[in-house]
């Protein structure tokens, strides 16, 4: 297997690694109650921008191999665009659902930690390049970062397919979020190495 080229995200590039994280996403168990139907699902674009946009701008976002996979690290201090996600988030997601993502949201910010931490919203690869070790890349290079910096990282894992390879990154689960019918969430930290 080919290593793959890991570079930074490049403005150039920030509609096709939007458009890497929607592919890569497809299948997400969280994503996929948010967003049931694919008509719905395919708007969720601007959304995934508005979460993790913030690491493309500042220089934090990883690509694999041209945008075959991508990893949006937010770096301490920085924070999602909150007010446009939830604007993108509240268009296309059912209303029947509106009142347990605002109780996931809230549990979800109950977790994050208050010290200066690398947090990575979201890491994806394109489904035909799965299982190609583009994911462990990825976090590898992203890591190699928030390890030089000597800081911790946070992630939340809605696919529990993918908890084992944050793991063997160091992180561990410290807690579930479990509300009504919606799939579990994995709040998961990395203590400064």
């Amino acid at each position: 297997m080919d290593i793959p080229e890991i570079t930074i995200v490049k403005e150039a590039d920030r509609q096709r690694a939007i458009d890497t994280v929607l592919l890569g996403f497809s299948t997400d168990p969280f994503l996929r109650w948010l967003y049931p139907s694919a008509d719905l699902y395919l708007k969720a674009g601007p959304a995934m921008h508005a979460f993790g946009g913030a690491a493309i701008d500042h220089h934090s976002a990883y690509m694999a191999n041209d945008s075959q996979g991508v990893a949006l690290w937010i770096p301490p201090g920085v924070e999602p665009d909150e007010e446009r996600f939830m604007a993108e988030v509240l268009k296309y997601v059912p209303e029947e659902k509106h009142e347990t993502l605002f109780a996931i949201l809230e549990k979800m910010e109950e977790y994050h930690p208050n010290e200066d931490t690398w947090y990575l919203p979201i890491i994806a690869v394109d489904p035909a390049f799965q299982g190609q070790g583009l994911g462990s890349q990825l976090m590898k290079a992203g890591l190699e970062r928030v390890d030089t910096e000597g800081l911790p990282a946070y992630l939340e894992s809605t696919n529990p397919r993918n908890m084992s390879l944050y793991e063997r990154c160091g992180f561990v689960t410290v807690g579930k979020i479990e509300i009504g019918d919606c799939p579990p969430i994995h709040p998961m930290f990395r203590a400064v190495r």
